[in-house]
């Protein structure tokens, strides 16, 4: 039954009683846990101590650890002994202090300590060895008279009166505890009821990053603006254009989508601006494109950067002017489409390069929509498991499977290079291959996933040097990483780069001087197959 010290010595009414304890008593109020160990201020190095005596002590070469043993003592004595309340003794002769137990659903959350103080019955000789022992500890002479001195000297009735008043404490965590444990509970409850925010549409995710993108949505759909999506392969683009779309204004209006790299630049000319009959060859009759047929709704257009110039030029014509020309015609056609853009590319880098129009980026550009690889949100990676599990079973009429463990470790620690796309195929594969079995268990993984984070051995590295030069064995097992980074990331040099921490660039001059581009690969392997 952990209790959060930090809040409850913040609160009014405790800070209160302390003050009062420390004005009538002279004593210090502290806490400590189930477990005997002192929570809270007063080994701060900058507190202000109430009591002089406990100053001293705490000043002391072993002060702390004197308090602490006294503290641990005590928290066992109200443990073995099933007590609420006691009074007792100290380290140092005469001093006393009282402690009362916190008690939370039947259970001992801490204690509360009221210390030091001494009792009328004290005598010169017992004042004389506290005071011998205050100096064997390390106190000067005069700071031992001067803490002994400011020591409250308490009755019967006085200290009945401290007890009420540190119960008075106890009672007032004890309620404060409740209070906190009922707002949880119904922060609890709520979070339940609104387990949908999981997920935006048909994307889900717990994690910081999708929840920060779910808010941007929530602004972005109610919004008119050309949006850009930018992000690997897999990680769910065409879903933020699709909620985008069914969250907006236009959600009763089409959404047509079109991968502008899936055609060569005359067939993309007429998919979205359409032709006029006898526009060329095979143009048997007027034919609307896209940007026609999107009339009124939203048009998605994926892989904007693979377009060439001559393609962005058109398209920077219907997001400023709202017109565009078909092919083979004459008069423009007027059309009010919203546009939402996306690309796995580098955008800004290619302006450099001169391979996307600057002004085309800007007007793409107005809002914009950064979706995380999955290995960057790793914690939505079983939520997303748990989904295409219940949704690729329920289309063969099978229950959920379970997982393993050992299972879920691994499919956690794997990079996901192909994001959620790649995720909810091995998990239509791992369906098919466990057929009849409840549990899925790590040899039903694919082979990339149970090899990756295993350490290459020496031994286990066909061909690889242990004796010679360092400098060549550092570059023989630079050639094997990248190599067989390659090959994972399906020749995707920025990715590979990102996963090895170098620059692309750095990347490419190694690829080049090692000879492992694709061409180079095939190369060889043809020499080797004809030897």
């Amino acid at each position: 039954m952990a209790i959060n010290w930090s809040e409850m010595r913040n609160l009014h009414v405790v800070h209160k009683l302390k003050q009062i304890l420390a004005k009538w008593f002279g004593v210090e109020l502290f806490y400590a846990s189930e477990h005997g160990k002192i929570e809270g201020y007063i080994f701060d190095k900058n507190y202000q101590f109430q009591n002089y005596f406990m100053k001293i002590q705490m000043n002391l070469l072993h002060g702390h650890d004197l308090l602490n043993n006294d503290v641990e003592k005590i928290t066992e004595y109200l443990s073995e002994n099933n007590n609420q309340y006691t009074l007792f003794d100290s380290f140092f002769p005469g001093v006393k202090g009282v402690a009362s137990k916190i008690v939370i659903e039947g259970e001992s959350a801490g204690t509360i300590f009221a210390f030091p103080f001494i009792t009328e019955t004290l005598t010169s000789e017992e004042e004389i060895n506290l005071k011998r022992k205050l100096i064997e500890c390390g106190s000067t002479e005069n700071d031992a008279n001067i803490a002994i001195k400011q020591l409250k000297s308490l009755d019967k009735s006085e200290k009945e009166y401290l007890h009420e008043l540190v119960e008075l404490v106890v009672q007032e965590l004890v309620t404060f505890h409740h209070e906190i444990e009922k707002r949880e509970a119904r922060i609890l409850e709520l979070n339940s009821e609104l387990g949908t925010k999981y997920r935006y549409h048909t994307m889900i995710g717990k994690s910081k990053k999708m929840q920060l993108i779910y808010r941007m949505l929530e602004r972005i759909c109610k919004s008119e603006s050309t949006v850009l999506i930018q992000g690997e392969n897999g990680t769910g683009k065409e879903l933020v254009a699709k909620a985008v779309h069914y969250n907006s204004s236009r959600k009763d209006a089409v959404l047509l989508a079109q991968n502008c790299s899936a055609f060569n630049d005359n067939l993309l000319d007429s998919e979205l601006f359409g032709h006029v009959r006898g526009a060329f060859t095979g143009a048997i009759k007027d034919k609307k494109g896209l940007f026609e047929m999107a009339h009124g709704g939203t048009l998605f257009l994926d892989e904007i950067g693979d377009t060439s110039l001559t393609m962005q030029v058109k398209l920077l014509r219907v997001l400023q002017e709202g017109t565009f020309l078909p092919v083979g015609a004459t008069q423009p056609r007027k059309v009010n489409v919203r546009i939402i853009a996306a690309t796995n590319r580098d955008l800004k880098g290619m302006i450099v390069k001169g391979e996307f129009r600057e002004d085309l980026y800007y007007r793409i550009n107005v809002l914009n929509v950064l979706l995380p690889p999955l290995r960057e949100r790793k914690e939505d990676i079983s939520i997303l498991f748990d989904h295409f599990m219940e949704k690729k079973c329920a289309e063969i009429g099978q229950p959920p499977k379970l997982i393993s463990k050992k299972c879920l470790e691994k499919i956690i620690d794997y990079s996901w290079p192909g994001n959620v796309r790649e995720l909810e195929n091995e998990i239509e594969r791992i369906i098919v291959l466990a057929g009849d079995s409840k549990t899925i268990i790590p040899e039903m993984l694919s082979q990339k996933i149970l090899d990756f984070g295993e350490p290459v051995t020496m031994m286990g590295q066909k061909g690889l040097r242990t004796s010679g030069s360092l400098k060549d064995a550092m570059e023989e097992l630079e050639e094997i990483m990248i190599r067989e980074g390659l090959k994972r990331c399906n020749f995707n040099k920025s990715r590979l780069a990102k996963e090895l921490g170098i620059s692309r660039a750095s990347l490419i001059t190694k690829v080049e001087k090692y000879e492992l581009d694709k061409r180079s690969l095939e190369k060889k392997k043809k020499m080797l197959t004809a030897v």
